[in-house]
């Protein structure tokens, strides 16, 4: 008797915490609609006047322009895509080494030591990191090319690459050690090196949750505001170069939304929603072509 009891509350205690997670879940997922529909519901005036063709067909951004006025996002779009893209071109090669040294090469109180270090950067404020590079980074770009100011898209990129940098470390090595080791085994058993065990064993097998780490740092840093307003150089042009000067979507929104009248404060939720949709394409391509590559778990 007393055995069926226990068993009957260890099932309803099953279905209650089923449930809960359920539930809990559900609220995730229904708080990421509920912010694109407020988008949409103060984009829908500048959609319902048709001006959401012109953010892809006018080549300026000034709305509030009382003899020419434009809202062309494409170049802000450009580079809010270009700045992230540099940032894990940079932040990845680091990122990934430093996960490879905490894993295979160093000591243990080394890598504790230096994990905590990586922990405490991930909390860092965005301002504190955009002031540190409009005071270093900025200064040092003027000093080896003075013939610009300094704010930049390489700026954003490094400030951006150190932000994420953490990030990607963290990720790549919990998918490291993730890696079973009897996979490890079997290479040290047919007698393959440090090196060639990391490359051809380990990485293969943690790809899967390598890459979702960067896609987690892509996400952060494609949203990044304070940083980039600091350093980028808030010009909303198309860059040619790295030296070149640019304007992130967030930046726009960012220093425009305060004073916004009720018709361009309009335009800003719009072009937030333009950046919310090109940023869920773009995660999601590179999420199929993850799972495309590696349809698995990738060991992580």
């Amino acid at each position: 008797m007393t055995s069926s009891r226990n068993t009957s509350l260890s099932r309803f205690v099953d279905r209650v915490t089923e449930g809960v997670l359920g539930l809990l879940a559900l609220v995730s997922g229904g708080i990421v609609l509920l912010i694109v529909w407020h988008l949409f519901s103060g984009a829908w005036p500048a959609i319902e006047e048709g001006r959401l063709g012109s953010f892809f067909t006018d080549a300026k951004w000034q709305p509030g322009s009382q003899r020419d006025p434009q809202f062309g996002v494409v170049t802000m779009l450009a580079g809010s895509f270009l700045v992230t893209l540099l940032a894990v071109a940079l932040a990845l090669p680091v990122g990934l080494a430093t996960a490879i040294f905490h894993r295979f090469y160093a000591p243990a109180f080394l890598e504790r030591w230096n994990r905590r270090m990586m922990e405490l950067l991930i909390g860092v404020p965005a301002v504190v990191f955009g002031f540190w590079g409009l005071m270093v980074i900025v200064p040092l770009i003027v000093r080896f090319a003075p013939e610009t100011s300094g704010q930049s898209l390489l700026a954003g990129g490094i400030v951006l690459a150190l932000m994420i940098l953490p990030l990607i470390a963290l990720t790549s090595q919990a998918a490291l050690q993730s890696v079973p080791d009897a996979q490890m085994q079997a290479a040290a058993g047919l007698g393959l090196g440090r090196a060639r065990t990391i490359w051809s064993v380990a990485l293969p097998a943690a790809r899967g949750g390598i890459s979702t780490g960067v896609l987690l740092s892509l996400a952060r840093a494609v949203g990044e505001t304070m940083a980039v307003v600091l350093v980028c150089g808030n010009i909303p042009q198309m860059p040619g170069g790295l030296l070149d000067p640019i304007r992130p979507i967030t930046s726009t929104i960012a220093l425009e939304m305060g004073y916004a009248t009720a018709s361009h404060k309009a335009l800003l939720f719009c072009a937030a929603l333009v950046l919310v949709l090109f940023t869920a394409l773009f995660v999601g391509w590179l999420s199929f072509r993850k799972n495309e590559v590696d349809p698995g778990t990738g060991g992580a």
